[in-house]
Formats: structure tokens, sequence, C-alpha cells
């Protein structure tokens, strides 16, 4: 079966870098694979490549390098059938559960126990035209929506989409990241603050301490 096995690109620990967990000690498990091509993508490496395991052999892993946080990341995680439910098992073993994903794939299906991290694409990255947006429906509280901003466009577009999506009132967080080497933070902080947004400055800390580099 599908979900017997994942393509795994890489297992690793570190700590939360984006969402309203940042700081914390989290275990990633970033899965091989994805159908958008963002113009900002930080990860293409995540695209091809990766090692199959067994499900059980993930789940082992992930277990094994400490308590708490685990994140399903990528690529697009739900691209691979066997991420459903090995989140409900992480679940299980008494793990946070987060996952963070594109915003084009179906949401619908991930164990309420999940806290989704879920992506809005913005114009400049390309990909806006694939934003799911039967998504918003599914979300929660526990939930989280990104926004990856690559410039004053990308923000106008999200104060736009957080008016006429009536985002405030779904009740999950709002995040607003800036771009790495595209837009400034100070920037953003700036025009968040001069709107008074209901929007949370997300700053990829794993980048500030280690620079832009993967596995970290």
């Amino acid at each position: 079966m599908k979900e017997e096995t994942l393509v795994v690109h890489e297992i690793y620990r570190s700590i939360q870098g984006e969402s309203s967990f940042q700081g914390e000690p989290c275990t990633f498990v970033r899965l091989t694979g994805c159908n958008l091509r963002c113009a900002w993508c930080d990860t293409p490496q995540a695209f091809y490549k990766g090692t199959r395991m067994k499900r059980q052999q993930v789940l082992e892993q992930a277990l094994a390098l400490g308590p708490g946080l685990v994140e399903l990341t990528g690529g697009e995680p739900l691209l691979q059938p066997g991420a459903i439910p090995l989140m409900s098992e992480l679940c299980d073993a008494g793990r946070r559960v987060l996952l963070e994903t594109s915003g084009e794939a179906d949401i619908s299906r991930v164990d309420a126990r999940v806290h989704r991290i879920m992506d809005l694409k913005a114009p400049l990255s390309g990909e806006s035209h694939r934003n799911r947006w039967d998504n918003l429906r599914y979300l929660t509280q526990r939930d989280e929506v990104k926004f990856v901003l690559a410039g004053r466009a990308d923000y106008d577009w999200m104060v736009e989409v957080i008016r006429t999506r009536k985002l405030a009132e779904v009740g999950c967080k709002l995040l607003a990241s800036a771009v790495w080497g595209a837009l400034e933070p100070k920037d953003l902080i700036a025009w968040l603050l001069a709107d008074a947004l209901p929007v949370r400055f997300n700053l990829q800390l794993h980048k500030v301490v280690w620079g832009d580099k993967p596995g970290v």
C-alpha cells in the first residue's frame, strides 16, 4: 500500500524557526517532492531524491530524537499518502505535531490534533493561482495561515485577502514573513504596525542563527 512507505529527504532535530512555536526544540521530518515552484523557495533540494522508508521506521526515528514538537514539512508532505497516518501515529505517541503545507493540497483529511501551518501563496511567488481556497473552511483555532511576502505588492494582496476572506473571523493565527534577502523585515514590520493588522510578524529564526542553509 502507498501509505506504508514514505520518501524522506531528511529527519533531524533543531529548533522551530517559524510560526507561533518559534524557538521550541523540534524534530523535523522533511518529505521529498513538491508540485509547486515558488520563485523564492528555499528548499529546492527536497524536490527530488530522498530515501524510501517504511512508515514505521520514520515514526521510530522521529520519536527517538526527543520529546515535544514534531513537524512534517517538505517539499509538500501531503503529496505522500503515508503522511496522513504518520501524523496520527505521532499524535498517538504523545507528540505535538505540526504540518507545514503549501495551501495547494487538501487539508481536510489531516488529524484534528495536528496544528496545520498553511501557506497562502502571494503573487510574487508565481504560484498564487494554485491556492486551494476551499481549505479555509477547514481551519480551526489551532491552525495558522502564513503569508510569505517578497514585496509591497504581496503585502497589499495579503491585506485584501484578509479583508475579503474574513480571515480574522476564522480564529486561526495569521503570520506574515519576509522573503529572505528580498524584503527587509523592518519594512514589513512598519507596514503591519501602520495598518494595525491582526497579523503576527514571522521571522525565520533558524536563518538568523545559522544562515541560509539546509538541515538546521
